[in-house]
């Protein structure tokens, strides 16, 4: 998941540059309560994250922060990793481009092993340029443009779907199991809604069905009555969302206020249940959600569930058994390569085949997942459930 637009080469090249001044501790480097320091061996296993831990994504960041807590004091509890203990180094990206490269040059500067994390896309896309160019294994947990594998860097690896496979989740849904012939798209120009916004027109309209409306809203929007009435008007028989819940839930409202024909549904950038608080259990009532795998709804995941609640005191978010499972893909990567050799632990990750709680992970040559894992979920009596 996955926001603010992608920025240029340039960003990049300057926020790599930028790492010849970073040096030692960062100020903003924050280590997660839930690392063990030292092992029985003397030896300790820096694996970074980023995510929003600041800004309007910043509950996302801290649910996911503690997932990973969570399955580092399982490994280190067990024995930790060849015999040597997670540390784990947290850096706020603030779901921002320029933010992120400078988050992903303090935890090269912080000398990590590996990296677990990322849920905007726009974060994610320079940060990943940052760990290609120092040869650090990363395993991006939520955000899942498909502009990260277009780059093609061997080090960086997506255990979430990508925008293709929710655009192809969405349209089974929309034109096939529900016969929509006229669809509207609507999009905030971050670079994971527009670029989930794109892909799924294109593959729509291979469906066989007409994109009647495909606009753009402003990312801090909450009047959507000119866009409604143009969706009123053109009588879309399926309109799909593919910004974030804030907004998401503003425009559900209004749709549903002012009568919108057909269904209506939201991408997984939208997947929290604020979703509902913010549109209204009545309005918000049969929203269908294209989404990756959540807790509550996977069979292995009890336990991860009880021991979350029991630590935490308050549920998991939706990303949060994706970034649980991230840490434990990293280190079975690092327990196979049989050292913290950067290039050995991303041969390692390439031949991954682990049975995670979100599905079985294995790697496509692109880093993607060999098999989406997208489902679809349905806003029913206030809350979500697998849709039917």
């Amino acid at each position: 998941m996955k926001k603010q637009t992608s920025i240029g080469i340039a960003t990049v090249i300057l926020g790599m540059l930028a790492l010849t001044a970073c040096g030692g501790n960062s100020d903003g480097a924050k280590s997660a309560s839930g690392s063990a320091e030292g092992s029985a061996s003397g030896k300790e296993i820096k694996i970074g994250m980023m995510f929003a831990l600041s800004g309007n994504e910043a509950k996302m960041g801290q649910d996911m922060k503690q997932a990973a807590e969570l399955a580092a004091n399982e490994i280190n509890a067990a024995g930790g990793i060849n015999g040597s203990k997670i540390k784990l180094v947290a850096q706020d990206d603030a779901c921002d481009p320029q933010t992120a490269t400078a988050a992903a040059n303090k935890l090269v500067s912080e000398g990590v092993t590996a990296v677990v994390g990322g849920y905007c896309s726009g974060a994610a896309i320079p940060a990943t340029g940052v760990f290609h160019q120092n040869g650090i294994p990363t395993v991006i947990t939520a955000a899942n443009s498909q502009k990260i594998a277009d780059q093609k860097f061997p080090e960086i690896f997506m255990i979430n779907g990508t925008g293709v496979h929710q655009a192809q989740m969405a349209t089974e849904y929309m034109v096939n199991q529900k016969q929509a012939k006229k669809i509207a798209i609507i999009h905030d120009n971050s670079a994971f809604a527009k670029d989930l916004a794109e892909v799924t027109k294109k593959q729509v309209e291979s469906a066989g069905a007409k994109v009647v409306v495909f606009d753009a809203v402003n990312p801090d929007e909450t009047d959507f009555s000119s866009l409604v009435s143009k969706l009123k008007q053109a009588q879309p028989d399926a309109t799909y969302w593919t910004a974030y819940y804030k907004g998401g839930g503003l425009f559900i409202k209004q749709f549903k206020q002012q009568g919108v024909s057909g269904i209506i549904g939201v991408g997984d950038g939208a997947n929290d249940k604020m979703l509902i608080d913010i549109a209204g259990k009545d309005a918000a009532e049969g929203t269908f959600i294209t989404n990756s795998p959540t807790a509550e709804f996977l069979p292995d995941a009890k336990k991860f569930l009880d021991d979350y609640k029991g630590k935490f005191s308050q549920e998991p978010g939706p990303y949060s058994a994706l970034q649980y499972d991230g840490i434990k893909v990293i280190a079975d990567a690092i327990k196979r390569a049989g050292s913290t050799d950067k290039k050995a632990i991303t041969e390692a990750l390439a031949k991954t085949d682990v049975k995670t709680l979100t599905g079985q992970v294995s790697f496509t040559p692109q880093g993607t997942l060999t098999k989406s894992n997208f489902v679809v979920l349905q806003v029913k009596e206030g809350t979500f459930a697998p849709s039917k």
